[in-house]
């Protein structure tokens, strides 16, 4: 078969083994996904050794450290990987429960339900296991799932799903719910991206050039966040300690990931005691500071921020920082220039705190906290399937839920329309 027959194959065989998946009780869901974290511990040295060659052809490539660690698997992360199958197993199982009921005068009893979406197509780069754990959240919201990984982990991926399809086989269920395309090549993406009389959802997890591509070439809906230009505001009554905690944090906790600081606003009275501060503490820490007119009028040392700074996601140990005369100027940058991820406001001003929360429309708005919060994990979903700054179905971080729609339930007692 070509490869957009295979695609098309693929996609057939889940929509037609999703209506199974859809039936199963939580308890059979549930005790599925322990089954097949017993069997990746259980298989532990073979997904090492299929692990190994895709390190291999990564060392080949000439791929950063950074990409080769992210890419690793030994017994400590494949025990990792599995406990997080656990976890998801412990998850309240969000299908079939009625969000919403009400009463009408005619007496007919209206409600809302939840149930799965169908297939689920991901799209994703590097990290294995991202397979694992993208599968069994799809699995226990009801959903067959389709993967594409990037090539550099292919023959960890499809290790992957091998054992876990197997786990499915000897439990009963169709190992068509979780499928794994198989090669790299780039036209399988696109064939992926056609498959829109057999998947209901696109979810891609990687750059910015890879979503974008995605949603360029999708027939298909698409969950997606381009980058995370995340900013903190310090108000006029913040707590400069507290701020300069949730400053540090935000900006050099992990400075690689999407939800990290990257543009620092502050309000112009704190400017002078403050800005020498923080611009100390951060420079000390490695931060390079990349500053307006104002904010270098108390931190000359600091570089000259640009245009394109304001615009920019660095995932580095970079910060662009401006000072602002009012909260009007702060929303309004926030807008202009934000992503629609992760905003704060550091204040113990109650009013400028709500007004923050209502006229700041991005996907995680927080009061007093540190950015990197903006996380399924860290926001009791459990678990996260990625990030989404569109605002249909869902906006910011992906638990279970999001993973599931809502269809109206009617009970009546014979009547009928006039």
């Amino acid at each position: 078969m070509t490869i957009a027959e295979q695609i098309r194959t693929i996609a057939a065989d889940a929509r037609q083994a999703s209506h199974f998946i859809a039936r199963l009780s939580s308890a059979a869901k549930n005790a599925l996904l322990m089954d097949m974290a017993t069997a990746l511990v259980n298989n532990a040295p073979h997904l090492i050794e299929e692990n190994a060659k895709d390190l291999d052809a990564a060392g080949q490539k000439g791929l950063s450290q950074a990409m080769l660690d992210r890419l690793m698997l030994d017994t400590e992360r494949i025990s990792v990987m599995a406990e997080g199958l656990r976890e998801v197993a412990g998850l309240p199982d969000p299908v079939g429960e009625v969000t919403r009921m009400w009463k009408r005068p005619n007496g007919l009893m209206v409600g809302k339900m939840r149930i799965p979406l169908g297939v689920i197509g991901i799209i994703y780069e590097a990290r294995p296991n991202v397979t694992a754990d993208a599968a069994a959240l799809c699995l226990k919201a009801g959903n067959a799932v389709i993967l594409r990984g990037g090539s550099e982990a292919i023959h960890s991926n499809v290790a992957i799903s091998r054992i876990l399809r197997d786990a499915m086989l000897k439990a009963g269920v169709p190992p068509a719910a979780l499928s794994v395309i198989p090669f790299t090549d780039r036209e399988g993406v696109l064939e992926m991206l056609k498959q829109e009389d057999y998947i209901d959802l696109i979810i891609p997890r990687g750059g910015e050039g890879l979503i974008r591509f995605v949603v360029e070439h999708s027939k298909i809906p698409v969950l997606k966040h381009y980058k995370g230009v995340c900013h903190v505001f310090v108000d006029a009554s913040a707590d400069v300690d507290m701020a300069e905690r949730i400053i540090v944090n935000a900006k050099t906790q992990r400075p690689g990931v999407c939800n990290a600081l990257e543009t620092l606003l502050l309000h112009k009275d704190v400017a002078e005691r403050f800005i020498p501060r923080i611009y100390n503490t951060l420079t000390t820490m490695g931060v390079e500071i990349r500053g307006d007119e104002t904010f270098r009028r108390f931190a000359p040392e600091a570089k000259q921020a640009t245009e394109e700074d304001w615009y920019e996601e660095f995932l580095d140990l970079i910060l662009a920082a401006r000072v602002v005369d009012d909260m009007d100027e702060a929303i309004g940058h926030i807008s202009k220039y934000g992503s629609l991820h992760t905003e704060a406001i550091i204040t113990a001003d109650y009013g400028n705190a709500q007004r923050f929360i209502r006229e700041v429309n991005s996907g995680v708005v927080l009061v007093n906290a540190s950015t990197r919060f903006s996380d399924g994990n860290q926001l009791g979903l459990g678990a996260e399937i990625g990030i989404s700054t569109t605002k249909l179905h869902s906006f910011g971080p992906m638990g279970l839920e999001d993973l599931t729609t809502t269809k109206f339930i009617v009970y009546g007692d014979g009547q009928t329309r006039g």
